[in-house]
């Protein structure tokens, strides 16, 4: 009997950046690279086969994923992208951007037969502005807010294809903390597939997510106080358990 096809995790992690001329144009991401190694172990343990890349440029990137549409693919495609960046891009170690959608596009149905109906997830951790989230006081009368609560509103400013799902590191417009320990969303990330949480519905394991961060992380230092809010954008049309091996 023939085994089944493994399902694929691509994980990318910029962490040294130049331009063409050599000049260092941002600042080195000290804490991503031994995180994302840590990711792929785990994903590794979960049945994936992981293809872990470093400090790729734009142009690279691209090609990563064009490869991805010649792969023979299991149930699901997962990827990791960290790396600087803004709304709706990723930056390149060459200090060239990477538009989101054109990464969508590669993967999309009419590029990519071999991904048309396995679902797409992406964890994306980059900045997407400048901005900094003092947070919010929150007031209730039932105690500490219970992990597994929906959110309230649905972010679905990103057009993306059919059976993929997002989640960002932050909300539009604001920034996304890293330091020498690794990032705020990631670590969530960890910490989730790592537990009992990895059984969850992909929306549930999200949301879960989306309240680690929330409510137990905030910046230290320079930024004392500052806070993040994942969020995600998907367009399943059923529940799936990516991370239940």
């Amino acid at each position: 009997m023939s085994q089944p096809r493994q399902s694929r995790a691509l994980v990318i992690v910029n962490t040294d950046f130049c331009s063409s001329d050599g000049d260092v144009v941002f600042g080195t991401r000290r804490g991503a690279k031994r995180e994302v190694e840590k990711l792929s172990n785990i994903l590794s343990r979960l049945n994936y086969k992981v293809k872990l890349m470093h400090n790729k440029t734009a142009k690279e990137i691209e090609d990563l994923y064009q490869q991805e549409c010649c792969c023979e693919h299991g149930e699901y495609f997962v990827s990791v992208i960290s790396s600087h960046g803004k709304e709706g891009v990723i930056f390149g170690c060459d200090s060239e951007p990477v538009k989101l959608t054109r990464i969508f596009q590669i993967l999309s149905s009419e590029k990519c037969l071999a991904l048309t109906k396995i679902p797409k997830i992406f964890f994306i951790q980059a900045c997407r502005g400048a901005e900094f989230d003092q947070g919010v006081v929150v007031e209730c009368d039932s105690g500490e807010p219970e992990p597994d609560c929906e959110p309230d509103c649905f972010s679905d400013y990103l057009s993306i294809p059919p059976q993929t799902v997002v989640m960002f590191a932050c909300s539009p417009g604001y920034v996304a903390f890293l330091n020498v320990f690794g990032s705020m969303f990631l670590q969530a990330l960890l910490k989730v597939l790592e537990g009992e949480e990895r059984h969850l519905a992909l929306n549930r394991l999200m949301t879960r997510i989306n309240w680690e961060v929330a409510f137990c992380c905030q910046a230290r230092g320079t930024y004392e106080g500052c806070k993040e809010m994942p969020c995600f954008v998907t367009n399943l049309l059923q529940e799936v358990f990516p991370f239940s091996a």
